[in-house]
Parts: C-alpha cells; structure tokens; sequence
C-alpha cells in the first residue's frame, strides 16, 4: 500500500484533478479526489485550483477524523473517509459536480434501467442519496445507504454523483460513465418514457458483468465457463 509521503501518488492526484476539470467533469474548486494510503488517505485540499495545487498541498487524513500538514483537506473529507471505513474494496473516491449527474440529482429519483450499463455500477438501479447539507455526517450517512454493499457510485441528491475503484483510474472512469449514462438519461427523458430493462433482464446483465472487459486469463475458471467467446483457431 502507498505511503502518505508517496509524491508520484499526489501528484497523479493532481493530474487527474486537473483532467476532470478540464473534461468538465467539474468546475473551478468543486470536486474533490482521495487515494487510501497507509493509515489512512491523501485528498485534494480545500478552495485551492487544481491547475495551482502542489503535491506538499494535498493533505494525509487518518480514519479517525485528523489531518496533517498547514493546508485543510476538501471539506468533504468525511464522504471519503466514510467510503474507506465502510467499503474495504474502495482504494481511490472522486467526488464531482458534472452537469447531468448534478441535475438529475435534484430530481431525487434513482436512475433506472434505462440501458443496460446502468448494472456495471454494481445494481440494476444507479440511486440517489438523500437530501442531506454539503460537508456533514448526515450527508455522509446518506451516501453509504444509497452505496450499500453492491454500488460503486451514486448521486446526492441536490449535489453532484460521487465514486469509487480499487484504483483512482478506475474511481475516474466510474464518474466519467456515470455521468455518460446520466446525459443519456436526460436525452431520452426529452424525448419520451424510456422502456426500462425488467429485472430478469438486469439480473443476466448482472451476471455477465462478472466477465466483462476482462481476458480469460484474469478471471477464475468459473467465470471463464461463464464467457460466451468465438473459438480460439490457434491453439
């Protein structure tokens, strides 16, 4: 596990803090990223612009509520922190402000499945948090219901959409798709009822998510009998 003096770890953080702005993803200060570390994580400090950030800026918190160092952590540090203390899988959280995910959170609706990517979030249903205000407990509690076991993301309500992976490409990719999928959402809502996949349908698409954008060799034997693949002529 990194350390929290690792400056090729906070320094990454900062490039892709910098590339969710860029791809609008958020805006100006908004946002936040963590990575876990030994101890606890490093996460993106507060009110500074990514384009500005240093790595000696990005701030170690435990998971017992302190930090350390001159500059203050994101004042979301609870969200992650919480992720980290509830959801072993999680090494990396991006949390954002995009544009649809964010608008379609004030709609307090869970997403449903409209299309079938919805599942690759871990669910046949991308859910939104309750209400709760920025920067507390209470909004943290809410998250972690909306996440459960089985989520990797979800919206709060009001807000934005927050994410994670077992690494901080991943926690990004899963923001990005989660925003992908909410644009597409607000398509199809401007232009009537979407027909929504039945549950039979989602638990397949479930199940074959278990082998999805995999190679056989990084999966068990079982989920290499699951894999509906053309014949190897090769050998």
């Amino acid at each position: 596990m990194p350390t929290k003096h690792d400056v090729a770890l906070r320094t990454e953080i900062i490039a892709v803090a910098c590339d969710m702005a860029r791809t609008g993803l958020t805006f100006g200060t908004a946002g936040n990223i963590s990575v876990r570390v030994d101890g606890g994580f490093l996460v993106t400090p507060s009110g500074i612009p990514y384009e500005k950030t240093t790595p000696d800026q990005i701030v170690f918190c435990d998971l017992d509520g302190g930090y350390e160092g001159e500059w203050m952590p994101s004042v979301e540090w609870r969200l992650h922190r919480d992720i980290y203390l509830n959801l072993p899988a999680a090494q990396a959280v991006v949390h954002v402000h995009s544009p649809y995910a964010t608008a379609l959170s004030c709609l307090r609706i869970d997403i449903p499945a409209f299309h079938y990517m919805i599942g690759k979030q871990g669910g046949p249903t991308l859910r939104t948090a309750r209400y709760a205000t920025f920067g507390t407990a209470e909004l943290s509690d809410a998250m972690i219901e909306a996440l459960g076991d089985d989520r990797t993301a979800c919206l709060l309500a009001n807000h934005g959409q927050i994410a994670y992976g077992k690494s901080l490409a991943q926690a990004y990719s899963v923001a990005g798709e989660v925003e992908y999928l909410c644009r597409q959402y607000a398509i199809v809502r401007t232009l009537g009822t979407p027909v929504i996949l039945d549950d039979t349908e989602m638990t397949e698409v479930m199940r074959r998510f278990r082998t999805y954008g995999k190679q056989p060799r990084d999966c068990t034997p079982e989920e290499v009998a699951m894999m509906d693949r053309p014949v190897r002529r090769d050998g």
